[in-house]
């Protein structure tokens, strides 16, 4: 089985699907984050201009950068990453089977995207925020 989830950039937006269909099925949602980040990208192209200069700026899951923090490695959501490429109106291509690592231009930070929830998910750190 494939572990490669693409889409070419020049494909419409699918149609809407149901909640289960879009989060649960065999993309768990990437497609439809990489459909959000083209969405943002008409709306809010200063976001996509930040996104094509190699910034990884604040999105919706885990994986953007507001400031260089003490450690300056973290881990971030391939949903993050397929919002990403759609806001730099890039192509869906991600590896769920694979961690790809990126440089913020901005802050400098090293974001790593995982298959893996337990590398960016801290439940403590989220009690005490």
């Amino acid at each position: 089985m494939s572990t490669i989830v693409h889409r070419p950039i020049h494909v419409a937006p699918r149609p809407t699907l149901t909640w289960t269909d879009t989060w649960q099925g065999p993309d768990n949602g990437l497609i439809r984050c990489w459909e959000i980040g083209r969405e943002r990208a008409l709306k809010h192209p200063e976001i996509a201009q930040r996104c094509l200069a190699g910034e990884l700026p604040v999105l919706g899951w885990k994986g953007g950068v507001e400031r260089t923090l003490k450690k300056r490695e973290k881990y971030g959501s391939l949903k993050y990453l397929a919002q990403w490429q759609g806001l730099r109106g890039e192509d869906l291509r991600i590896d769920t089977s694979n961690e790809l690592t990126l440089n913020c231009s901005r802050t400098g930070m090293v974001v790593t995207f995982t298959p893996d929830a337990t590398k960016y998910y801290n439940p403590q750190l989220e009690m005490e925020e």
